[in-house]
């Protein structure tokens, strides 16, 4: 079922209007996401009341009703109430229910479904308003899925004036639905959401998070490391998270998981109390996602600096000057009475290059309306951007301003952020040492912990821990006239940690360096993209046994299995794998090891069964070799002697037709071989994938596009099925015999052509219309994202096949599933 309404999604994805979009921030949920949401829920047993607001094409309610009829235990009864206002998904949603309604029939579960056309800030802030006299007019639910609209509301709309009058202040959209479900939902109720991290930190939520905390207990939540894979089809620039509360649940143990993208094949894990995620004596609320142990000693390390900007008797303020506002007094060149102005663009590296040529003015003039922006031009400043563009590895960048341009006054530009003590300058040595915290390698990693954006605001600076002023006073001194590089910078931090805290410790930012340098290694040796993420920087340090603090040339051979590589992760670098994702340590970075020749399979006894639990990799000695010498002036030398000896996955994959290529073997003993791609992968999947599972014992008839001139067509056998055709007379890719049901199936792989159509189609009804068996028109897909691009041109009674979702099917309507049609 979810298969099919995620086609759902694809198709009303295309169809929507980027402009209603925008209006109504709506990005709707994919299948893999919308399952693992459905997952969470504890209790699906008796009588359910369903809550899901801004349903789209109805992705969750659909997850959440299979799921429900998965578990051992089920509902008596599921009553659901969803809210949509887009009329593009109105049909695809009405679709859904009733899937879900057949769906609970079959697993004899009563079910009834509701869909309301109506805004759900507005029809439930009346109600709401009402029930605070009357509190038995207002309909609880005891779930609630939700992926709520993301967008800001101004002060001003109509949404923002209806959740005032209950209450209700947020400047979002996705809170607004938040703060609206939670008043809906009954004590000891659940809800999962997914919802950007932005909430979690900052003055513009406090409110709500303090409704959140005080209504609900945190039992998991699980963040995506990549900001714009867990809504890949669409521009999302937001960190999301997934929670799962319970209204006055028990504050106990939180779990917190983390994966790159939707797909959770890298999942990591960890159990943490409730005083890790929300600290008790913290005013502001803020909720800290740590999701791994190392993320964790992060925040534990930079907590040993326990000073507000307060107690330091510092402030930070936004740049004062809206340049728009003052156009007028806006000049590129200096003129009589002009002060310099500061943008961003004037940071060169960690210090200021003014002027510089550029759309933007140099100066300003100080006229009447200007004056009262310009601070005086004393001291030493420290500033930092704003906004930090996509290709900058830091969140935080900051230079310090020494006030040596000319002139009495100084003006700052909006999109700074300005420390200051009363608009003045602060001592040399506090300025310098203040830059050097805020550059540092930990407070980087620790600000993407708590944060959600890219986004570096003056209320995210006043919420961070510093350092006390006689330790600023003390980094600033260090400083000469060659601002210290990033690892001086964090060595002056941890040696001040270590001094403060009188032992060494884990420190997390040097076992960053070390995955980062390991994630080098790898792309450096040559593996596809696939492989460079920091599972397979892990491993590779793993079949190493390099601890963070060790150096390369410290790197042993030892022979290690799948599950004690995701021990040494664990135990080493703080990162705790999900017992599930031990298939993809496997086949999505130790195959790709062994084939690139960075890793030897069971080398101890190369002829050990497959399925072994002895299995065993070890490090070769070729990329040994060359990895000994990371870091040091022969590692040039040893990269380029290793590559010229092993051929790389990246050049094997590229090859042209003359490359080995990839047997297929057939029944009765036959093979053929495809020239390598993704249209011949993709051939070789449905052989080897679709066929057993959809039309298992069936025989190959066809197959197209091969690598040998001949290739593959049983002409007789087809000929006896009732079917006389030229070898190339527009046959499909693959065509398959299924005698158990006296099918034949006609299947197009779909790359880069186009699907099974409605030409298409006619084309091959004309081409077969003298089969014997009945036929069976099938569109084979890569993947989801590619079908997406086709739905809107696949023609109805014909099935879809997508390989990286090999066990299921998708049928595009008609009165049965997987067969010929009259």
């Amino acid at each position: 079922m979810m298969d099919t309404i995620d086609c759902f999604r694809l198709d009303a994805n295309r169809k929507i209007n980027p402009a209603t979009r925008s209006k109504f921030g709506q990005f709707m949920t994919n299948a893999s996401v919308a399952n693992f949401m459905a997952s969470l829920f504890a209790n699906m047993s008796g009588e359910i009341r369903l809550l899901d607001a801004g349903a789209g094409v109805g992705s969750l309610t659909a997850a959440f009703i299979q799921e429900a009829c998965n578990r051992q235990e089920k509902p008596n009864t599921i009553n659901a109430t969803v809210y949509e206002i887009e009329p593009t998904f109105f049909e695809h949603l009405k679709e859904t229910l009733s899937k879900c309604k057949k769906l609970c029939s079959l697993n004899n579960i009563f079910s009834d479904f509701t869909f309301f056309k109506d805004d759900f800030i507005e029809t439930n802030s009346d109600l709401l308003s009402n029930s605070l006299f009357d509190k038995n007019k207002l309909k609880e639910y005891s779930h609630v899925i939700l992926n709520p609209p993301y967008k800001k509301i101004l002060s001003s709309s109509k949404q923002r004036k209806l959740l005032s009058r209950i209450g209700i202040e947020t400047s979002n959209l996705y809170t607004g639905f938040l703060a609206i479900a939670i008043n809906l939902l009954q004590n000891n109720g659940e809800m999962v959401v997914i919802v950007p991290r932005s909430f979690c930190n900052g003055l513009y939520f406090k409110r709500f998070r303090k409704l959140l905390l005080s209504s609900t207990a945190f039992k998991h939540i699980h963040v995506f490391g990549s900001r714009k894979k867990a809504f890949k089809e669409d521009d999302v620039l937001q960190e999301n998270i997934i929670f799962h509360a319970i209204k006055g649940g028990i504050k106990d143990k939180v779990m917190i998981t983390s994966s790159h993208g939707p797909q959770f094949e890298d999942m990591t894990q960890r159990s943490v109390s409730y005083d890790k995620v929300i600290k008790l004596n913290d005013k502001e609320k803020f909720i800290h996602i740590a999701a791994s142990d190392m993320d964790q000693y992060v925040v534990d390390r930079i907590s040993t600096f326990n000073n507000s900007l307060e107690h330091l008797d510092i402030k930070v303020s936004t740049g004062p000057i809206v340049d728009f506002r003052l156009k007028e007094d806006l000049c590129k060149t200096p003129e009589k009475n002009t002060a310099p102005l500061l943008y961003p663009l004037h940071f060169n590296l960690k210090r200021i290059e003014w002027p510089r040529e550029s759309k933007k003015p140099n100066y300003i003039k100080i006229s009447k309306n200007s004056k009262k922006w310009l601070w005086p031009n004393k001291g030493y400043f420290v500033l930092t951007k704003r906004f930090t563009a996509k290709e900058e590895k830091k969140r935080i960048v900051a230079v310090v301003y020494d006030s040596s341009l000319p002139g009495e006054l100084i003006g700052f530009e909006n999109h700074l952020n300005v420390f200051h003590k009363g608009q003045k300058g602060l001592s040399k040595n506090i300025a310098y040492g203040l830059s050097v915290y805020l550059n540092s390698t930990l407070v980087d990693k620790y600000f993407r912990l708590f944060s959600g954006h890219t986004q570096v605001n003056s209320t995210d600076l006043r919420s961070l821990y510093y350092p006390p002023l006689h330790v600023l006073e003390s980094f600033g001194s260090k400083i000469d006239e060659n601002y210290p590089n990033q690892h001086k910078i964090d060595r002056l931090i941890n040696e001040e940690l270590t001094q403060m805290t009188d032992k060494e410790g884990f420190d997390p930012v040097v076992a960053q360096q070390k995955i980062d340098e390991a994630l080098e290694i790898v792309k450096v040796l040559g593996l596809p993209r696939g492989q460079h993420n920091e599972r397979s920087a892990l491993t590779l340090l793993a079949i190493l046994n390099l601890r963070p603090e060790l150096s390369w040339k410290k790197s042993e051979k030892p022979l290690m299995g799948i599950t004690p590589i995701m021990d040494w992760c664990r135990n080493n670098y703080g990162k705790e794998y999900a017992p599930n994702t031990r298939e993809t340590f496997r086949r999505q970075t130790m195959h790709q090891f062994v084939d690139a020749g960075i890793a030897v399979y069971n080398p101890d006894q190369p002829d050990r069964p497959v399925n072994s639990p002895k299995t065993c990799y070890q490090i070769s000695s070729e990329a040994f070799d060359a990895i000994l010498t990371f870091g040091t002036d022969k590692w040039k030398e040893a990269l380029a002697k290793y590559l010229s000896q092993k051929e790389t996955l990246i050049q094997r994959y590229a090859k042209e037709r003359d490359m080995q290529m990839i047997p297929v073997e057939l029944a009765k003993g036959k093979e053929i071989k495809l020239t390598p791609g993704v249209h011949s992968q993709l051939i070789k999947n449905i052989i080897r994938e679709f066929g057993p599972r959809f039309a298992p014992g069936s025989k190959v008839i066809y197959v197209g596009d091969t690598g040998d001139k001949i290739g593959y067509f049983q002409k007789d056998r087809l000929k006896e099925l009732g079917v006389e055709v030229n070898r190339h007379g527009k046959m499909p890719d693959v065509v398959l015999y299924y005698p158990a049901k006296n099918w034949l199936l006609l299947i197009e792989a779909v790359t880069s052509h186009g699907p099974v159509d409605a030409k298409r189609h006619s084309e091959l009804s004309r081409l077969f219309e003298t089969a014997g068996p009945g036929l069976v028109y099938v569109t084979a897909f890569p993947d989801r994202a590619t079908m997406g691009r086709y739905l809107a041109e696949i023609s109805w009674e014909t099935e879809v096949w997508v390989s990286e979702a090999p066990t299921h099917i998708i049928h595009f309507n008609g009165e049965r599933f997987l067969g010929p049609y009259e």
